[in-house]
Parts: structure tokens; sequence; C-alpha cells
């Protein structure tokens, strides 16, 4: 009996601590209860979480339990709270990054806003990159030269077809054809122009070194 009233009157300071001093803090994030320590929730000492649980001016409601209530998409705090928790952004595989990134800034979670804009930057600039272009070139060309001519093609260049002709002539002896030798070549180009990438990976660095 000992035993039963002492857990009862731990659940019960729990309960009281989940609003107030103590190490555990509990959130009702729409709806959904979340619990987690005091240390994890001021990690990031600017955040909006890291003032409402060191007792700043911020208005903020309390359920039944003694949760603080918050009203945000509590599908999207899942990653907001591990992210303070272990500092690596996780997200399942159906989450959209632009409703964590809505949270972050709504949170002031500032290292978490600028992890997500890089990884969306990243996606961008995929999904924007124009397809390479083939360029051909028809080549003209004596029978004897064709071994010669294809096997010193350089510079990405690479055979494609070979034509005859049909137009001949004497070379000493011998009858020589003529062909036609069709190659081709890949050319890559940046949707923004050729300095593109090069600005877009010193944006990123400059953005990294400042995180440092």
């Amino acid at each position: 009996m000992r035993m039963e009233a002492r857990e009862a009157a731990a659940a019960g300071a729990g309960g009281r601590a989940a609003g107030g001093w103590g190490k555990w803090v509990r959130l009702n994030v729409g709806g959904t209860v979340f619990l987690t320590t005091r240390q994890t929730l001021c990690r990031e000492q600017k955040s909006f979480l890291s003032r409402l649980c060191q007792g700043e001016e911020l208005q903020s409601d309390r359920d039944e339990t003694g949760a603080y209530l918050i009203d945000r998409d509590p599908t999207y705090f899942g990653p907001i709270l591990n992210f303070l928790r272990h500092g690596k952004l996780v997200l399942d595989k159906d989450m959209a990054e632009e409703g964590v990134l809505e949270e972050a800034e709504f949170y002031n979670i500032g290292p978490l806003i600028r992890i997500i804009k890089d990884r969306m930057e990243e996606k961008d600039y995929t999904v924007t990159q124009v397809p390479p272009k083939h360029v051909y070139r028809v080549l003209q060309c004596q029978e004897e030269e064709l071994t010669q001519m294809v096997s010193t093609m350089s510079d990405g260049w690479r055979f494609e077809q070979l034509v005859n002709i049909g137009s001949s002539y004497n070379y000493g002896s011998e009858d020589q054809a003529e062909f036609l030798c069709v190659v081709s070549k890949e050319l890559h180009s940046s949707p923004h122009g050729p300095g593109c990438e090069a600005s877009r990976k010193a944006k990123l660095l400059q953005a990294r070194d400042t995180r440092m």
C-alpha cells in the first residue's frame, strides 16, 4: 500500500511538473500530447519552445493535465521535436518538407530552418537541370582514312553511323570508296548559365560556414 501511494504521488508530481519546473514537460500540440524533457526543449535558446519552458511571458493555456496547449499541426511537430533531441532531420517519405519548414519557422529553430532550405534548394536544382543536348557532325572520308579517323576521335565525340555514298575513285591500282561518317557529342548546360553550379555550391558552403 505504501508503494502504491508513493507511485501515485510520483505520478501526481509528474502531472504538476508538466507545466511547471520539473524535468519532464508535456505539450498538447493540436490535440496530440508529446512528452519530452525541459533540456530538449531548451536546446535552441531563442526558440519558442525554449522560452515557453523557461517561464517567459508567453501566452499559452494548459489542458486538464497541465500540458501546454499549442495550436499547431502535430503531424509536423514530431520531426521538430526529434531534431531537438538528436540534431538530425528525419522525415517520412510522404512528409512535405514545406510543412516542416513552416513549423520550424513558427518555433524559430534556426539550424533546422537552414537545413530544410538547403535540402529544398538541392531538389530544385536537380529538377530544373536541363537534359543534355546532342550535337551531330557529318564527316566525309575515304575508305583508307576510316580506321584512323574512328580510332582517333576524342573530346567526347563518338561514332554513330557510317554511310557509303557510292562514289569511288582509283588510288594506285585499287578502287577506293567514299563514306559519310556521322559522329555525336553530348553538351551539358545549366538552366541559369555556366556559372550557376559554381555559385550554387559557393552559396551552400557559405551557409554551412556561417552555421559553424
